[in-house]
């Protein structure tokens, strides 16, 4: 009976349905929260101002790494007073080490694992939980893995950070690279430096998708014929504008912030003719920006 009454109360805190709803939607839902808050939510018994209605557009982006894969997840909060709490961030990294801890990593969709079980528990149970305890309503809103392959490494950087591996801004970096040694970890953390603060979008301009090309090329001719300028040029012109495009959207191609001089590929080029850096994979998470 005791289990029935802190869940009833639980589930008032989140919902904000009345004491005897709330009891009667846990005994038809075997005492189950989340069966519960959508049994409440189907009959209009949850609140419109209940906390899973409320826009999260803070929280933290948590980076965790194994022998085997690269993980970032971010979890959203609704003020940066409770993404900065320790609980919450207690919370992100127990969720991240669950996370490197699923066998199969192809499930990682966010409903899949949030549907995965840990210590007996739904992991989306657990932040049915946090949601009670810290009063705000909180998501996971974005879940990515690179696996390791043979020969790689995987370096990392966290802006503004709440902790060592927590932060605002977060990247991973997977390089093929034949000495990790001092200067390779140095190399690969600028790198990761230069993708928070470039923001590209692929690594390369094949690895930008068709759609995105295809849209900004469509924009960039129509403004050049609209402009009155000669057929015989407009191709060239739009070559032109083309290229500036792939120089500020794809890694390999931005000025390397460290050397405007020179793109990232160039000086990727000259940092291996010492020791092979082949950049293979890059993820960047910034904080409420999808």
């Amino acid at each position: 009976m005791s289990n029935l009454i802190d869940n009833i109360k639980n589930l008032r805190k989140i919902t904000g349905a009345g004491f005897l709803d709330c009891k009667k939607a846990l005994e038809e839902n075997g005492n189950q929260i989340e069966k519960s808050i959508i049994f409440l939510r189907k009959k209009g018994l949850a609140k419109a101002s209940n906390k899973l209605s409320r826009e999260t557009n803070e929280g933290a982006i948590g980076v965790y790494t194994n022998n085997s894969i690269a993980i970032m997840l971010e979890i959203n909060t609704e003020t940066d007073f409770a993404a900065k709490n320790s609980i919450f961030l207690d919370f992100v990294d127990q969720i991240g080490l669950y996370a490197l801890n699923v066998n199969n990593t192809s499930i990682l969709t966010l409903d899949k694992f949030l549907n995965q079980s840990f210590d007996g528990k739904k992991i989306s149970e657990y932040f049915t939980e946090i949601i009670t305890k810290i009063g705000e309503n909180i998501v996971l809103k974005r879940l990515s893995f690179i696996n390791k392959s043979s020969n790689s490494e995987f370096f990392s950087y966290i802006h503004n950070p709440f902790r060592s591996n927590i932060g605002k801004i977060c990247v991973i970096l997977q390089a093929e690279v034949n000495n990790n040694d001092k200067a390779s970890k140095q190399f690969g953390k600028n790198i990761c430096m230069h993708i928070a603060a470039s923001k590209p979008l692929a690594l390369d301009i094949d690895k930008l998708e068709v759609s995105l090309v295809e849209k900004e090329k469509d924009i960039l001719l129509t403004t050049i014929k609209s402009s009155g300028k000669a057929d015989n040029i407009i191709e060239k012109i739009l070559e032109g504008k083309m290229n500036k495009f792939f120089s500020e959207v794809t890694l390999l191609n931005q000025p390397y912030i460290f050397d405007t001089n020179k793109n990232v590929r160039t000086a990727v080029s000259e940092f291996s003719s010492n020791n092979l850096f082949n950049i293979l994979n890059f993820e960047l998470f910034v904080l409420a920006s999808q």
